[in-house]
C-alpha cells in the first residue's frame, strides 16, 4: 500500500509536490490538510495518513504531551518560518503590544497558530496562562474573525498570508520568526514502516537537494510556485531569499529538538518534567539520524 502522506498546501510544500508528480502515486499518496499541523496531528492519531510534513514546534510538543501516534522520522526544512501578526482590515488594534488580555483566533489546539502564541506572549513578557484562543479552523475562518471582531488577532506564515493583505481584507501588524527550524517529518511507528519509509526519505532528499540548487532557485522553482500557487514573482524571489532545505531528510539536529523543547517549557506550553527531556524519546531511530 503507498504511503499516505499529509501535508500543507503551501510554497514550502514545492519539492514535495515535484516528488508526488514524479512519483504517479505508485509509492505514496498525498492528503492535503489546509487547516494546518494541528489537523495533521489528529489525522496521525485517527488513522486517515502515515506521515505528516509538519511545523517543528506542535510535532514536537504533541509528543511531550503523551502522543504516540506519531515519532520524528526527518528535517524538511532548515530555516525559521516568519509568522505574521495578522489583524482585522478596520481592528483597533496598530501593534503586537495592544493584543494584551485579548482573545487571539487558532486554527486548532495544539497548531502552530497556538505555539507562537505562546512564544509571542513570552517575548512581550505577558503571562502565558493568562491567554484566550477561538478556535477558527483554517485562514479564511481567521481571516472572517479578526475582521468580525471576534478575535484581536492570529498568526499565519507571512507569505501565504500576504495576498489577503494585499487585497485589503487584513492588516499585518508584527511578526514573530520561529526560534527554531520550521519543518520536521513525522510518521506512524507501525503504519509507515522502515522498509516504506527509508526510500521515501531518500527520494525526497533527492527532490528538496534539486529544488534547493542555485539555478532551480534562480528560474525553475519560482516558475514552479507561480503556476501553482499564483504567487507574484517579486514574493517568489524574497521568499526563496530567506528559505533552506536540508541535503538528508533522514537526520535531525539534536539541537532543533534541545532547543525546542527549551523555549516550549520556558512558554508554559509543555510541562517541565522532573528529569526534563531527551532528544531520543521523540525520534523513531530505525530510519533517522540523531547528528
Amino acid at each position: 500500500m503507498p504511503l499516505r502522506v499529509g501535508y500543507v498546501r503551501e510554497h514550502f510544500s514545492s519539492p514535495l509536490l515535484q516528488f508526488a508528480e514524479a512519483d504517479g502515486g505508485k509509492t505514496f499518496t498525498l492528503v492535503e490538510c489546509p487547516s494546518g499541523t494541528g489537523q495533521l496531528i489528529g489525522r496521525l492519531e485517527k488513522d486517515e495518513i502515515d506521515v505528516a510534513i509538519a511545523l517543528t514546534d506542535p510535532l514536537i510538543s504533541g509528543i511531550a504531551k503523551g502522543s504516540t501516534a506519531y515519532k520524528l522520522v526527518g528535517s524538511y526544512v532548515t530555516t525559521p518560518l516568519n509568522w505574521a501578526v495578522i489583524t482585522g482590515t478596520n481592528s483597533k488594534y496598530n501593534s503586537i503590544s495592544d493584543l494584551k488580555d485579548t482573545t487571539i483566533g487558532i486554527s486548532r489546539y495544539g497548531s502552530g497558530s497556538q505555539t507562537m502564541a505562546y512564544v509571542m506572549a513570552l517575548q512581550q513578557g505577558w503571562p502565558t496562562a493568562d491567554l484566550k484562543f477561538q478556535v477558527n479552523n483554517d485562514i479564511r475562518g481567521l481571516i472572517d474573525s479578526v475582521d468580525a471582531g471576534s478575535t484581536s488577532a492570529f498568526m499565519w506564515e507571512w507569505f501565504t498570508t500576504k495576498p489577503f493583505a494585499d487585497a485589503g481584507e487584513c492588516r499585518f501588524i508584527g511578526s514573530v520568526p520561529t526560534p527554531w527550524p520550521s519543518w520536521l517529518i513525522a510518521a506512524h511507528p507501525t503504519r509507515a514502516p522502515a522498509p516504506a519509509l527509508a526510500p521515501f526519505l531518500s527520494a525526497l532528499s533527492a527532490h528538496v537537494r534539486a529544488f534547493d540548487a542555485p539555478d532551480a532557485r534562480a528560474a525553475a522553482d519560482v516558475a514552479f510556485i507561480a503556476g501553482r500557487f499564483g504567487y507574484p514573482e517579486a514574493d517568489i524571489k524574497a521568499w526563496l531569499e530567506t528559505v533552506g532545505y536540508p541535503a538528508n531528510c533522514a537526520e535531525i539536529p539534536r539541537k532543533v529538538i534541545t532547543d525546542t523543547v527549551d523555549i516550549l517549557v520556558k512558554a508554559g506550553f509543555i510541562p517541565d518534567v522532573e528529569g526534563g527531556y531527551t532528544a531520543e524519546q521523540f525520534v523513531g531511530t530505525e530510519t533517522t539520524a540523531l547528528i
